[in-house]
């Protein structure tokens, strides 16, 4: 029976990770992968991370199972890192999920449970896997026009008038901050506009927020999904841990669903709880035990803020420094758009051939759209790159 499987086309960027561990050159650089890297390319653990660890190591009693829906620290720590002084607790469900990958798909399947005719508008370019799991779900994807590669800056009037088509019944899905995989974020006033278009429509928002913290801070960062919770009646909202506090591999991730009332809210939760129990059982513990230790605990959070605050500066900082690099080099201001995007990434605008050229040529790793992982960097390399991208044409 397991003859008749088709082939299944490979990640593009775990391809490019195996291409790169291949490579015997010297002064390789990646830029590919998704994960935060210090200067020296290692992903350490958060201090108040590995404090966190130690106390439950010392404190835990049992392995036993926990709540099928997450335990109420970590939803509550949750909510109130997201939404803050806006969280209402009697009207918000709360998950908790196998990472951010797995609030995205439990806020597909909880839409389309709601309405089995689902359509989702999602930005153009967007993060990959957002359209692949729709495609495997059977669900219809509308792309919004989002990123212009001119200015390489967000097209905004472009994707008001294309959002503006959804209906009651659809899903925006909407990149909350660190905009993956182009960095060009919007403004709280270009916010307020959206805001205003879903209310027209009465699509309902999905909001992704994978990097709350890494672009202009924790409150900062959040400001465009607590100003689409203060005015949409129902609003998804799927996080991530992975990030922010640098626990990719426990999978911690949580789903909020903002509901109109107490009872929506309880046919929600119900209905949440039976997607975990129907996709995983019971989600897992330990991750989200770490969060809620940290974000619960006076003098691990104040660690934890100021070491993510120093995470977010140090990737202004090489961003800075390379587009003043581009700046020497090019003799103009055509880059300047790095100092200007947030997060992890930013798009360059190059070439696929361009893109090919600066990997064969330089041993510099990206994705064939040309986005590049603004932690990759250190002060060795970023010469490297901006010399790349020069004489690569870009």
């Amino acid at each position: 029976m397991l003859g008749n499987l088709k082939p299944q086309a490979p990640d593009k960027i775990l391809a490019l990770m195996g291409e790169f561990k291949a490579d015997p050159r010297q002064g390789k650089v990646d830029l590919g992968v998704g994960v935060y890297k210090d200067a020296t390319g290692h992903t350490p653990i958060m201090r108040a991370v590995h404090a966190a660890e130690q106390r439950m190591l010392e404190t835990e009693t049992t392995k036993t199972y926990a709540s099928l829906s997450g335990e109420p620290d970590f939803q509550k720590a949750m909510g109130d890192l997201i939404l803050g002084q806006g969280l209402k607790p009697e009207t918000t469900a709360t998950l908790a999920t196998v990472g951010g990958t797995g609030a995205i798909r439990q806020a597909l399947e909880l839409a389309r449970m709601a309405n089995p005719d689902l359509r989702v508008f999602v930005s153009d370019p967007t993060w990959p896997n957002h359209i692949s799991i729709m495609n495997f779900m059977g669900v219809p994807v509308q792309t919004y026009r989002y990123f212009d590669s001119a200015t390489r800056g967000v097209d905004f009037e472009a994707m008001k008038a294309d959002i503006a088509q959804a209906k009651k019944g659809d899903v925006v899905l909407l990149h909350g901050c660190c905009h993956n995989p182009t960095g060009a974020n919007l403004t709280l006033e270009q916010w307020t506009e959206v805001a205003s278009v879903l209310e027209k429509t009465g699509a309902m928002p999905l909001i992704d927020l994978a990097y709350q913290g890494f672009g202009d801070g924790l409150e900062e960062d959040a400001a465009g999904t607590r100003l689409i919770a203060s005015r949409i009646p129902e609003v998804l909202i799927a996080a991530s841990c992975s990030k922010n506090f640098g626990i990719y591999r426990e999978r911690t991730g949580c789903l909020l669903a903002l509901c109109t009332d107490a009872g929506t809210r309880e046919l929600a939760q119900g209905a949440m709880a039976f997607l975990n129990r129907q996709t995983y059982s019971f989600p897992p513990f330990h991750g989200a035990k770490i969060v809620s230790t940290v974000l619960n605990t006076p003098e691990l959070r104040a660690d934890w803020m100021a070491e993510l605050e120093a995470v977010r500066n140090g990737m202004l900082k090489l961003r800075e420094q390379l587009a003043s690099e581009l700046r020497d080099l090019s003799g103009s201001d055509r880059f300047d758009f790095v100092a200007r995007h947030r997060g992890m990434f930013s798009r360059l605008g190059a070439t696929p051939e361009q893109v090919q050229k600066i990997k064969d040529e330089f041993a510099v790793y990206m994705v064939g759209d040309s986005r590049i992982n603004i932690a990759g960097l250190n002060e060795n390399s970023i010469p490297v790159l901006a010399r790349a991208i020069i004489e690569a044409g870009v």
